[in-house]
């Protein structure tokens, strides 16, 4: 008994140690084809070489993360350079606008010369198209426009009759004139005011064509 015992203690070892020696292979084998056959996703990479390496850090230097931004905003003066530039865009636009201050006015001055003008000939030309009276005096009787006719007679005043309806009723206007102009018409309404006629009136009426 003691010595199957021993045989099998024996035999227990050997199997121990050949299994231990039989792992130890299968590991090293194991170890082998895990070297040998490529990493997946990692062997398809391209090796970068050291020139690679260094121009992608100097790349890396003058890298600005920014950039993409900046073509989404104006990019804003520098504030001692738009100082610079408006004063001299300033400077540029003053003589600009003093020499054409002179063109200005004398462009003022014509226009006030010509609508002058044209206001000087419109008043000579209304001027051109009446004709002024004095009037002494309106009656609703001839009779009585005939009297005072020759009383202004007597005056040395030459007047003449007009008739003119006025509301249904016919009127006999006593006047001194025609006159062309109305200083002419002024000077002889001055004349029958002198003579006691202080009521005479100055009337313009269309020159007939």
């Amino acid at each position: 008994m003691a010595s199957k015992a021993k045989t099998q203690r024996g035999g227990f070892f050997l199997g121990a140690i050949i299994g231990l020696l039989v792992g130890v292979l299968v590991a090293l084998g194991v170890a082998l084809y895990v070297t040998k056959v490529p990493i997946p996703f990692v062997d398809k990479v391209p090796q970068r070489s050291a020139e690679q390496d260094a121009a992608e850090a100097e790349r890396n230097k003058t890298w600005d993360p920014n950039a993409p931004l900046a073509g989404r905003h104006p990019a804003r003066p520098n504030n001692e350079a738009s100082g610079v530039v408006s004063e001299a865009a300033s400077a540029a636009a003053l003589p600009a606008s003093a020499a054409s201050r002179p063109a200005a006015a004398r462009a003022a001055l014509a226009a006030s010369a010509a609508s002058g003008a044209v206001a000087a000939a419109s008043a000579k030309t209304e001027a051109e198209a009446l004709q002024f009276y004095v009037q002494v005096g309106a009656y609703a009787r001839s009779e009585d426009a005939e009297q005072q006719r020759a009383k202004l007679g007597l005056s040395g005043l030459a007047a003449r009759i007009t008739e003119r309806d006025q509301g249904g009723r016919v009127m006999y206007r006593v006047r001194l004139g025609p006159f062309d102009s109305h200083e002419e018409a002024t000077a002889m309404k001055e004349q029958a005011a002198s003579a006691g006629y202080t009521d005479a009136t100055l009337v313009r009426v269309p020159r007939n064509p």
